[in-house]
């Protein structure tokens, strides 16, 4: 893999309860389908909106780790992936300060971000499911 090679990101949210128990999952993959890296992290009680705009900023913070320059995010929600293209403002208090970090994240790389349903999003959902089912 280049770093000018697109990468390809599933990235996830997860929360038990809204709020509850919360995590995120991303799962990137090269054009070949072959996984690079699996991020799962727990992040307390939270919302399901606050984990997936965790689960964006976590991928980023990875991708720019890797220094890859180009990414093709895909995510089951709707919402977010709306917000991150521009196409709904971020109206919650709790979410603008995630959707800065993002925008700065973001910042001289090459994104698409792609909603995606939740039966197409099951790498990074297993993800979370397992970070979650390890703090039982």
């Amino acid at each position: 893999m280049t770093k000018n090679e697109p990468v390809i990101v599933f990235c996830d949210g997860g929360s038990r309860g809204n709020p509850g128990p919360s995590a995120l999952g991303a799962v990137i993959l090269n054009q070949d389908n072959e996984v690079i890296e699996e991020i799962g992290k727990y992040l307390g009680i939270q919302t399901n909106n606050y984990a997936e705009y965790s689960a964006v900023i976590a991928a980023l913070k990875k991708i720019h780790e890797l220094g890859i320059k180009k990414a093709d995010f895909f995510l089951d929600s709707q919402l977010i992936v709306r917000q991150l293209n521009g196409l709904y403002r971020v109206k919650n208090a709790n979410m603008i300060p995630l959707n800065a970090e993002v925008n700065r994240l973001s910042s001289g790389l090459e994104l698409t971000f792609t909603h995606v349903y939740r039966e197409d999003n099951t790498l990074a959902d297993a993800v979370v499911n397992q970070v979650l089912d390890s703090q039982k």
